[in-house]
């Protein structure tokens, strides 16, 4: 029964920290238009606010999966949720453009090493069956109303001042980081240490990281040199003894579609996250609440 109680408890921390992965996703939408008054930024800056963070976090996805394969599935969960909170905080404080983005791309980062460590050690807690069929199903929803729940703390947020948009998230952490130790196993790496396998670690990420940012900017030149550095990829993983990624597994047309879907996910949220910047205007950036649509369509009174 306290085994039972612990992996819930390990299961709720774990989501938790998704939750806040896929939250920042969306976190910046409706508080674009506040920072760009406030700090005077071009719209080119605010776009990358967003795309800097999903660019970096579906490039860097795979490579954050073999590192907690590597290091302990535990230990780059508490590491990465750490300099997840930590960008957090620094972009709170900071009031220059480039280094906001530059703190969405290291949250980014964390993020994509977040969520692999995660979700390996949902799989390692919980014995295959209808109890781990029902962990990943809860990791999968948390995962999913993360983003919707971050446009709405951002809207909420903005109201009072847009920086708690980036404060949010540390104090989540913080608790996370403060009990996963006590609820979530050590664990021990799966296996002996074969190899880092760097060359096909680098074009991967590079190769996704191009194709994230041709999606999100329509940029074909982009999209070629990552299509180029993908197949160079395949070849490596085709040639090596211990590759980053069995090729076997995309013989699975369900799996395939899955990691595609998955893949285009950042990309396709990133691509559409410009919307902010003319209809946000609109409805957030009067700091009117609700918005005037709202009253119009519900009778909610308006401020």
């Amino acid at each position: 029964m306290r085994s039972d109680r612990r992996a819930t408890a390990a299961l709720i921390l774990l989501c938790t920290a998704v939750f806040l992965d896929s939250m920042d996703l969306s976190l910046m939408g409706v508080a674009l238009p506040a920072i760009g008054t406030d700090l005077a930024l071009p719209d080119s800056t605010l776009q990358w606010l967003m795309s800097g963070y999903a660019v970096t976090y579906g490039g860097f996805l795979l490579l954050g999966g073999r590192l907690a394969d590597l290091f302990g599935r535990r230990r780059m969960f508490l590491a990465s949720l750490t300099v997840f909170a930590a960008a957090s905080l620094a972009g709170g404080l900071l009031s220059d453009g480039w280094l906001l983005v530059a703190t969405r791309v290291v949250k980014g980062i964390a993020a994509a090493l977040t969520a692999p460590a995660a979700l390996s050690l949902i799989t390692t807690t919980f014995a295959e069956g209808p109890r781990r069929n029902r962990a990943l199903g809860v990791y999968a929803l948390a995962g999913a109303t993360g983003y919707s729940a971050g446009l709405i703390a951002s809207g909420l947020l903005t109201q009072v001042n847009w920086r708690l948009v980036f404060f949010l998230p540390v104090p989540v952490a913080l608790l996370v980081l403060a009990v996963a130790p006590r609820v979530i196993p050590a664990g021990r790496t799966d296996g002996p240490r074969t190899g880092f396998d760097a060359a096909g670690a680098g074009t991967v990420t590079g190769g996704v990281l191009l194709l994230v940012y041709a999606l999100t900017e329509t940029n074909w030149l982009a999209g070629g040199a990552a299509f180029l550095l993908l197949g160079g990829f395949v070849a490596i993983e085709r040639r090596r003894r211990d590759p980053l990624v069995p090729l076997g597994v995309f013989r699975s047309g369900r799996l395939t579609s899955a990691n595609l879907a998955a893949l285009a996910g950042p990309a396709r949220r990133s691509a559409g996250s410009s919307w902010p910047s003319s209809t946000c205007r609109a409805c957030w950036g009067t700091r009117r609440w609700p918005p005037d649509w709202a009253s119009s369509r519900w009778g909610w009174p308006s401020s």
